[in-house]
């Protein structure tokens, strides 16, 4: 299962037993994976600070959380070839998600601890919000050229109808700089061939005779070449349309065909020459990402153990990892092992019709201990929008 539970409770030795009752059930029943997760001595400041703090954060987490699930979206928007070697390239320094997530350490080099929560805060703010205006600037370039790159190759396929001639036609297939003559591209099913050989000399005036040759050919007919005198150009359009044969609207130039040509080709080399060094930029940036996310709810963790339980500091967090049948099941067991934590709060969870004003803090699911979820599940393909984190600050 790609969803864990990093909870909090205080570290006194009543709370400490709590633990181990908890990690005794849990660990009998199968109801999850648990591991400590360590979070240093922060620096605490003043509580209405800690408050203020407290709301930043959380909305910081979600940007965070949209940011990474937005680099691994276009990690398989690129990796359009290889979308089932996507996950393999999902890594936090250079380990796989959970590997990092379960043995998380506070990176005190990048995020010196000596400083105030608040510059912290904000210093993964300021990273997490570069990286995505760098995502948006680099896939808004690379998605020019692929998108330039798909509408040329589009018109090459499809029937002799719609599709581009550029890779069909040749030079010696037209009379060209004729003052009189004129070569026209006709389209005739399959089933008219016959017709078309028998009638396209009489379906006007001043035909060439034996001036028809097929030039191409797909399941549902062949493109013939015609010539005739400028004049009566309409006239054998119209008649040509009467019995089936379509006209192309198509005149030779040799220097827009070749343009048409090259441009394609260049597209494509440009597309082969971003791919590499994007892909390694997204790589990278996913796990500087990841890792600040991780961060953050280490933050969050901190200060709601500090606004729920008090100083001095001295709490527990702990990391959980749900069975997947059991999620009910564990909920149920740390209300009963934490309810003294919070009586009315685990009260009101047990019995769901309980309406206590004050316990949806911010809309946020409320347990008599600390709780935050972290979603590992970050392909999902129902996730298409997210709210940059500036946006979100009144």
């Amino acid at each position: 299962m790609s969803e864990f539970w990093l909870i909090s409770a205080p570290g006194d030795k009543t709370n400490l037993q709590a633990w181990e009752r908890m990690n005794t059930v849990t660990s009998k029943s199968n109801l999850s994976s648990n591991s400590k997760f360590h979070i240093p001595d922060l620096k605490v400041g003043t509580l209405d600070a800690l408050v203020g703090l407290s709301d930043e954060l959380g909305k910081l987490d979600s940007f965070a959380e949209s940011v990474i699930k937005k680099i691994a979206q276009y990690i398989g928007e690129v990796m359009e070839d290889s979308k089932d070697k996507v996950q393999e390239n999902l890594l936090a320094n250079g380990v796989d998600l959970i590997s990092y997530l379960t043995r998380f350490e506070w990176d005190m080099a990048k995020y010196p601890i000596k400083q105030p929560l608040k510059n912290i805060s904000e210093a993964l703010a300021k990273q997490v919000t570069q990286i995505e205006t760098d995502l948006k600037t680099r896939s808004a370039a690379y998605n020019n050229i692929k998108g330039n790159l798909q509408s040329l190759e589009k018109k090459t396929v499809g029937n002799l109808l719609t599709r581009t001639l550029a890779d069909i036609v040749h030079k010696e297939d037209f009379v060209l700089n004729s003052e009189y003559l004129i070569t026209l591209l006709v389209v005739v099913p399959k089933s008219s061939y016959v017709q078309w050989q028998k009638t396209y000399e009489s379906l006007s005036d001043m035909v060439v005779p034996r001036s028809t040759k097929m030039i191409a050919e797909d399941a549902e007919g062949g493109l013939f070449t015609v010539t005739l005198f400028r004049k009566v150009m309409d006239d054998f359009k119209a008649k040509a349309r009467e019995n089936r044969f379509m006209v192309r609207e198509f005149y030779f130039d040799e220097k827009e065909l070749k343009c048409e040509k090259e441009e394609l080709m260049k597209l494509a080399s440009d597309k082969k020459q971003q791919y590499g060094p994007l892909l390694r930029w997204l790589k990278v940036n996913f796990s500087e990402a990841f890792v600040a996310w991780i961060h953050v709810k280490a933050l969050r963790v901190f200060v709601e153990s500090v606004l729920r339980y008090g100083l001095p500091v001295n709490f527990q967090a702990m990391l959980l990892q749900p069975n997947r049948k059991s999620v009910k099941r564990l909920r149920d067991v740390l209300n009963v092992v934490f309810k003294h934590l919070d009586e009315v709060a685990a009260a009101s969870i047990m019995e769901p019709g309980m309406d206590i004003p004050g316990l949806q803090l911010s809309n946020q699911e409320y347990y008599p201990y600390v709780y935050f979820k972290v979603d590992l599940s970050l392909l999902d393909r129902n996730f298409s929008s997210y709210t940059p984190y500036l946006e979100t600050i009144p």
